[in-house]
């Protein structure tokens, strides 16, 4: 199968799949462990810190993507922009506006890689914010339309700026502590949240139940290329989060957290009833709308600031996100004999769209196979990849999860 790397990728992730590409190419499947010599996922970190590579494209790969992120190094390139890097500017552009606005930025943010982070800030401000004040003060349709569809645009980035905001207690530096604060309180009604309640969904109840039977983003139940099945989980989230997630902290004896979660999801709730009484029009593009499609705004590791390294993520949540691309090669020999999928030239959107159609070849032609995976045809693959999908029964997740 012949590779073509999107160019549109982000550096760190051309590297990794050009590495990963090589061993492909090469034949290069690692060296098969028996099943009980696997690493679990909770030592994959333990190991990826005494892996140096294996082979000398491993190492090279892996010195490249630590350079990209040290700022003592030629190499190093802080995140400015989500949709373009510095070589697709114009020379003006770079010297006169993007590297001064840098080197202000990074005095900013928190890490130097950061200024990304910003950016958005700076974006939804003014752009989302300005454009909400003005419905509100001469609604038209048209308007009302553009800004719902611009929302939507921005919101699975937004969702992910805030992604690093509850891991890492912020983005910006401490002198910027009372915007750090601040933004997301104006800005989640808007983007489609509702007040903290991603904080307490995903760091307070997802991290700690990890996908697993009493997670309420579990798929485990589900079988995953069902419309039917997808409908479910979805309105399932969309209408009764506010009370599953507060019942979840009472059963497991969390009730502080049942209270704060559940008073941050009403107070939120009274917010949007008070806002459509004062103007029913503008309030539907402006808040409800982007409320109720915000579970579709999926987007790439461009995007979404390496968010699909999510296994890294999840063995290590506190982990910076430009570190996941270092981590995962490092840990190519874990992932490979944990038989890890990866994929890509295809983001999270396609990839729902392409597994509710169940074109499994589709996706196995956008598969980068590891380890075992090398040699298999795209039949074989898409075959694997149409097991993975299929429901657990409550037998087989006793089992697993005892």
């Amino acid at each position: 199968m012949d590779y073509q790397i999107n160019p549109y990728n982000t550096q760190p992730d051309i590297v990794v799949l050009e590495n990963l590409i090589q061993d492909v190419r090469t034949d290069t499947r690692g060296n098969p462990c028996a099943e009980k010599d696997k690493i679990p996922p909770e030592l994959i970190e333990k190991h990826s810190d005494q892996e140096k590579g294996e082979f000398d494209h491993d190492k090279q790969s892996i010195a490249l993507l630590k350079a990209y992120n040290n700022p003592e190094r030629i190499e190093f390139a802080p995140t400015v922009f989500t949709s373009w890097d510095d070589k697709d500017l114009p020379g003006w552009v770079n010297s006169y506006i993007v590297k001064p606005y840098t080197r202000l930025a990074t005095r900013i943010v928190r890490h130097p890689t950061d200024v990304v982070f910003l950016t958005h800030i700076l974006q939804y401000m003014t752009i989302n914010l300005g454009s909400a004040v003005c419905l509100y003060l001469n609604f038209s349709y048209i308007h009302g339309l553009l800004h719902t569809v611009y929302t939507v645009w921005c919101a699975g980035s937004f969702t992910l700026v805030m992604h690093q905001h509850i891991h890492g207690n912020g983005v910006l530096s401490k002198d910027w502590a009372w915007l750090d604060w601040s933004f997301p309180y104006v800005l989640e009604p808007l983007m489609g949240h509702t007040w903290d309640s991603y904080y307490y969904h995903h760091t307070k109840h997802h991290h700690v139940e990890s996908n697993g039977p009493d997670d309420l983003s579990s798929t485990i139940r589900y079988q995953r290329d069902d419309v039917l099945h997808f409908l479910h989980y979805y309105l399932r989230f969309l209408l009764f989060c506010w009370a599953e997630l507060p019942l979840y902290f009472i059963k497991k004896g969390k009730t502080n957290l049942a209270l704060r979660a559940f008073c941050s999801e009403m107070a939120s709730y009274v917010f949007l009833y008070c806002m459509t009484k004062l103007n029913p029009r503008a309030s539907t593009f402006v808040l409800l709308l982007p409320f109720a499609l915000l579970r579709f705004a999926l987007m790439s590791n461009r995007f979404c600031f390496n968010d699909g390294y999510h296994t890294a993520h999840h063995l290590n949540p506190r982990r910076h996100w430009r570190e996941h691309p270092v981590h995962f090669l490092q840990s190519k020999a874990a992932y490979r004999n944990g038989r890890a999928l990866v994929f890509h030239d295809i983001d999270y959107l396609m990839m729902t769209v392409r597994l509710l159609r169940k074109d499994y070849m589709h996706l196995a032609g956008r598969l980068v196979p590891m380890g075992d995976q090398i040699g298999m045809s795209q039949v074989e693959i898409a075959e694997m990849l149409r097991r993975k999908t299929r429901r657990f029964t409550e037998e087989e997740i006793q089992s697993k999860f005892r």
